[in-house]
């Protein structure tokens, strides 16, 4: 299994994540992206090309979820080496993956070998729920498809919360949050982030772990 959780989208401060996630990969290799929401995501994904043909990749692929799809680009969606879950509502963007079957089979591509990055959202999709989208609260996504069932794709151990801040209110948000749940909360600036490789876990920069209400720093 290998996944890849960046804090922030397509950033000059993902350099050191962009270069481990393309490691994965390999050369000449192809990127399937996923936009949270079709609004808009035609410019995103022009930014998005834009930075990763800078560092070598040759192919992509645009994939929004939310809009009819033609088959034959879904199938080529998961052929890539890559797939790109982007940032935006958390609760839209799993709505719509959830809608569309795409749960299921983003699963199976990680269980055959596929590299999953995600990045805000995206990233806490890629836990076992996205209950981390409300923490904390002056932060928190608005659920505005009111969807009931948080199931997120449960491929950690771990919870995910993006756009970490040095401040009272945030860790002490974070902190009442973890007391409640068996499962670790990880949170991180943006820049820095998670590779999970198989067996073993790389902490790229801080990374903050909520715990049973206590925070510890990973380096």
């Amino acid at each position: 299994m290998k996944l890849i959780f960046l804090s922030d989208s397509v950033s000059s401060k993902n350099q050191e994540l962009d270069t481990a996630m393309l490691a994965l990969a390999g050369k000449n290799l192809q990127i399937t992206y996923i936009p949270s929401d079709s609004y808009d995501s035609d410019v995103y994904f022009r930014d998005f090309v834009y930075h990763y043909r800078r560092l070598g990749v040759t192919k992509f692929v645009h994939f929004p979820v939310d809009i009819p799809t033609d088959p034959i680009l879904a199938e080529e969606a998961l052929h890539s080496d890559i797939v790109y879950l982007d940032g935006g509502n958390t609760y839209y963007f799993l709505n719509h993956l959830r809608r569309g079957g795409w749960l299921g089979k983003l699963r199976r591509y990680v269980k055959n070998g596929g590299i999953l990055a995600g990045s805000s959202a995206g990233a806490i999709i890629m836990t076992a729920n996205i209950q981390t989208a409300a923490v904390p609260r002056f932060t928190a996504d608005e659920n505005t498809v009111g969807i009931i069932n948080l199931s997120g794709l449960n491929l950690t151990s771990f919870l995910f919360v993006p756009h970490y801040v040095k401040s009272v209110r945030f860790i002490d948000a974070l902190q009442r949050y973890s007391k409640g749940i068996a499962s670790p909360v990880l949170s991180c600036k943006d820049g820095d982030g998670i590779i999970v490789n198989n067996t073993s876990i790389h902490f790229v920069g801080t990374v903050y772990c909520f715990h049973r209400g206590h925070c510890f720093i990973i380096r």
